[in-house]
């Protein structure tokens, strides 16, 4: 394996690693191509050809998955698709099938279904056999208490085995899954929920995060309040006290432990719901960082489809395998995560806090787990790098064999340091896509090398394109991301949103007929990818259009400064204002040779573009709980919107950032004014 990460003055385009013979040869990609080869007579010269292919004949590609997966389905589809319009491809109709089924299907095999662990206990499994009793034991006593395909199922869970079981339990019986992570305040969840009229309420009444004990008794008892529809209310023990939410006897409250009570005859004879390939499997919500969340619904097939492809294809995962990734109930990578069972593997779900009891527990748990797949968001790489923590001197490593970063924009210093800090001969399998369609647009490709500061390549059968303002394809040239063609996983619909209009206006308003997802994306000629941030936060210079990343990419480099979030302004007449505003490290101050030294970087490593028209000091950069610059909200707060309008604080990490935010609005009362720019810019 070549690992170029060390001892280098790292480049955009550097080779980090390759894969060597035994491992492309070994991985589920080359299995893939060879039953091609040998079922279809398809051969292709390298991975952008067999991407080409799965997004040229949509058709035949989503038919050799469902044919090489050995999809299950009671009915089969009539065709593959009856016609390629977005939105509205109707994919696989006539089929029928469920997505529970296909992890329930795996109740045989031998070891452990769920390894978990939480800052109380250690390291404790869970068998497929036991899996697969409590989550048929759970879907009957569903069944029996009402629950009908279609009604909505939500859960106030930490990520632990319960909150995988009770939604193993209701897509087994085509109800659908709502999660809101119990860190959520009231409003948070309510805003979420109050439209989806859930009949089924599973609920903690505290959790335990960084040694402390949270108690949700309150917000629980908001949450049922607010609920009128609520049928049955299910408490599952939790880290807090353990006492029901309700103040008087609820006729609706049963126990979990009442719930998953093994009926032997009744869960003998169960069988999973089989639903059509559009049926709603659960519903997800967009950050929320502007306006109410979107209520994004998901179907049954597409999503098998897409995560079997994503873990088998994409991220090489096989049977047996730990993957762990550090995730919240209410993030698309628990999702991610728990899907792992489609492949045999053993998801790792860690419910506590990343950096206690120690900054470095999770690598602890990676050890211990034999994890092989392990995923966190590269803020976290950025809490080890500055406290100069090398796992790979620590820990005993030897069955890792893949990392994901995922959650924001990823620099080639993030990737690199897991080659100087992990180990060498490390598969850096950068991804990037959204809640949207859960999953990846583009990503890891087990037998590609990895370069600094690229993702890999395009997911197969995602069309994923780089637009200009034109509707023009460029290469080597930052545009809009956009997928040409549809994918079985993206949104059937948003709830409550009649006639599509939000749905619409969300994706594909700027390109008719063409997802627009709302980045900057660029792609180079052999096909190495690079998102670089929100094109709603755009920074557009003198018609030249900035992605945010490239900013912050090159502040890394500056020791000073902790954190940074830049936004630009379009103000009257043409004019603009490109605040930068910064998080220094502790004992230092934002001085005019600071000011210099960070100008002089940006225009150094990029264009005199780059360099914001001021530089603030600020306390915090407010961030969503996935990690993500909020630079959105930040924008519309200077351009005057109150902040209870630009951000929801329930969707925060640290929502008393935006205070300092919303008083630097109040007293620059004219960006265009010459006292609003730094002096070292003239």
């Amino acid at each position: 394996m070549a690992n170029r990460a060390e001892h280098m003055a790292l480049r955009d385009g550097d080779l980090l690693w390759s894969p060597d013979a035994a491992r492309r040869a070994g991985s589920n990609l080359a299995a893939y191509q060879h039953w091609l080869k040998d079922r279809h007579q398809l051969e292709f010269a390298d991975y952008m050809a067999l991407w080409q292919w799965s997004v040229g004949d949509i058709e035949s590609f989503w038919q050799s998955l469902w044919d090489y997966f050995g999809v299950a389905a009671s009915a089969q589809p009539r065709t593959v698709l009856d016609s390629r319009r977005m939105p509205g491809a109707n994919w696989f109709p006539g089929s029928r099938l469920n997505y529970a089924a296909h992890v329930l299907r795996n109740e045989d095999l031998e070891g452990p279904a769920l390894l978990y662990v939480n800052e109380t206990h250690g390291l404790q499994s869970l068998s497929w056999a036991e899996l697969s009793a409590l989550v048929r034991s759970l879907a009957v006593q569903l069944r029996a208490s009402g629950v009908r395909p279609g009604d909505r199922v939500l859960a106030y869970l930490p990520n632990i085995p319960e909150a995988v079981i009770a939604m193993l339990a209701t897509t087994a019986i085509g109800a659908v899954w709502v999660s809101c992570a119990p860190e959520f305040g009231a409003r948070g969840v309510l805003d979420r929920v109050t439209q989806l009229e859930p009949k089924v309420f599973l609920y903690v009444d505290g959790y335990r995060y960084g040694g402390k004990d949270f108690d949700r008794r309150a917000e629980v008892r908001q949450i049922i309040e607010g609920l009128s529809g609520l049928a049955l209310i299910v408490h599952v023990p939790g880290t807090g006290p353990a006492q029901p939410a309700a103040e008087a006897p609820d006729p609706r409250m049963r126990s979990w432990h009442s719930m998953v009570a093994e009926n032997i005859a009744a869960t003998r004879d169960f069988q999973c719901e089989q639903v059509p390939f559009d049926h709603p499997l659960w519903i997800l919500f967009s950050s929320g960082t502007t306006g109410l969340p979107k209520p994004i619904v998901h179907g049954h097939g597409g999503i098998l489809l897409e995560m079997l492809k994503l873990l088998h294809l994409q991220m090489d995962v096989h049977p047996g395998e730990r993957v762990f990734f550090y995730t919240t109930t209410g993030w698309m990578m628990w999702n991610f995560l728990a899907s792992a069972l489609l492949c045999k593997a053993c998801p790792v779900l860690y419910d506590g806090h990343p950096a206690y009891p120690q900054l470095d527990v999770l690598w602890k748990w990676v050890e211990a787990s034999e994890t092989t797949l392990f995923g966190a968001s590269p803020s976290y790489v950025d809490l080890l790098r500055d406290a100069g923590i090398v796992p790979g001197e620590r820990y005993d490593l030897s069955r890792l064999r893949t990392i994901m970063p995922a959650g924001s924009p990823v620099t080639a210093a993030h990737t690199a340091w897991f080659y100087q800090n992990v180990k060498g001969d490390l598969w850096v399998a950068t991804g990037s896509g959204g809640t949207d369609c859960c999953t990846g647009f583009v990503g890891g490709v087990a037998t590609l090398p990895v370069y600094a500061g690229e993702i890999q390549a395009p997911s197969l059968g995602v069309a994923v394109r780089a637009f200009n303002e034109g509707g023009d394809s460029v290469v080597d040239e930052v545009g809009e991301l956009v997928i040409t063609e549809p994918m079985p996983s993206m949104p059937l619909y948003f709830w409550n949103d009649p006639g599509d209009r939000r749905y619409r206006e969300s994706y594909f308003s700027m390109f008719p007929g063409i997802w627009r997802h709302g980045d900057f994306f660029r792609i180079n000629a052999r096909g190495g990818c690079f998102v670089l941030g929100r094109s709603d936060a755009t920074l557009n210079r003198y018609g030249v259009r900035i992605g945010t990343a490239e900013i912050y990419r090159a502040l890394e480099a500056i020791d000073a400064i902790a954190d940074a979030l830049i936004v630009n302004l379009d103000l009257p007449g043409g004019k603009f204002f490109m605040p930068l505003f910064v998080k220094l490290e502790d004992g230092v101050e934002l001085d005019e040779v600071l000011a210099r030294r960070i100008a002089e970087c940006l225009r150094r490593e990029y264009t005199p573009r780059h360099v914001p028209d001021r530089i603030i000091a600020v306390p915090d950069i407010p961030m969503t709980r996935t990690g993500k610059k909020m630079e959105v909200p930040v924008r519309r707060i200077l351009m005057g919107v109150p902040a209870a309008q630009a951000a929801h604080r329930d969707v925060m990490a640290n929502p008393d950032s935006l205070q300092h935010f919303v008083d630097y609005a109040r007293t620059q009362r004219d960006y265009s004014l010459p006292s609003a720019r730094i002096s070292h810019e003239r």
